[in-house]
């Protein structure tokens, strides 16, 4: 029997092979390239989306005047364009959440890390992060109508829509965020500190706050700024329980408005489009980007320069 060309020619049929192996090779790369892109292609394509807007916004309204004035009526007939009343009521709900959820998510943290069983933390983690899966919108009307009533009790002056109520429960909601990545954090620590410290005579709680804490502190850092950038980000509780009353005031129980709420009320009404009244929604998304982009720009600087380095 003649054998064949490949068999004559072994070494044109390697070159075919790798041909066709670099071939896969290169998809593979630009498959892996496109996807690893496709986050920046979005950022660039929100960015482009607002800035043309936002300048058109400015052309017509001062910055000097978007940047110190406090009244925010841009509806009304007497317009007023001071964007500080959306921003404190933003800072003020935000600052409420995070009250609640870095002490709890912490100690939950700590604890599910250090002191829970296996057992116990295979139950607990996964019940506590299903407070992550409940719809934003529940939160919000359960911050209006069970919270709510129930603050009112005790709180004279309660209005019924109030910054107290929605920013308790959005803490709850952002909850299980600070709980998770910290004991991701802390899990990571490695093992030989903690041996190190128990051959010293160091307590378990001790070995907790004193070596295990300190040693994921970037962690737990970048943690608590991305659950605060989610809390800024926040929309239906704030939009449902918060109210729409752009007022100046770090007065948790009357009703404000945050940036996200104003936008929703305006992408929601009668504006039409083009108008100045619609283009305020993008200089106010424009600012809550930003602010956005700094706390986690600063997070990532945070993380690098904090990072703890073991071998």
């Amino acid at each position: 029997m003649n054998p064949s060309i490949a068999d004559r020619y072994p070494k044109r049929r390697s070159l075919g092979h790798n041909r066709a192996r670099d071939a896969r090779e290169w998809l593979i790369h630009g498959i892996l390239l496109l996807a690893a892109s496709l986050g920046i292609l979005v950022t660039a394509g929100i960015i482009l989306s607002l800035a043309r807007e936002t300048v058109a916004f400015f052309r017509q309204v001062s910055l000097v005047e978007y940047l110190t004035g406090t009244e925010w009526t841009p509806l009304f007939a007497t317009r007023k364009f001071g964007i500080w009343p959306l921003v404190t009521a933003t800072a003020l709900t935000s600052g409420i959440a995070l009250v609640v959820a870095v002490p709890l998510g912490l100690t939950a943290a700590v604890y599910l890390s250090e002191f829970a069983s296996p057992r116990a933390r295979d139950v607990l983690k996964p019940a506590l992060e299903v407070l992550a899966g409940v719809p934003t919108v529940v939160y919000g009307y359960f911050a209006l109508i069970t919270v709510t009533p129930f603050l009112q009790r005790f709180i004279p002056g309660l209005s019924t829509f109030n910054a107290l109520s929605a920013g308790l429960v959005m803490g709850i909601m952002i909850l299980p965020l600070v709980t998770s990545l910290s004991e991701d954090a802390m899990a990571a620590v490695p093992d030989s500190l903690r041996e190190g410290a128990y051959g010293l005579g160091a307590t378990r709680f001790e070995v907790a706050l004193q070596v295990v804490f300190p040693a994921a502190l970037s962690g737990i850092v970048a943690a608590v700024i991305l659950s605060l950038s989610r809390a800024v980000g926040e929309t239906m509780i704030v939009a449902i329980a918060a109210g729409q009353n752009p007022t100046l005031t770090l007065d948790p129980r009357v009703p404000i408005e945050t940036m996200t709420a104003y936008i929703v009320q305006v992408s929601l009404g009668d504006t039409p489009y083009g108008s100045l009244g619609y283009l305020t929604i993008f200089a106010v998304g424009t600012t809550l980007f930003l602010l956005t982009f700094v706390m986690n720009a600063f997070s990532f600087w945070f993380v690098r320069r904090f990072r703890e380095v073991y071998e």
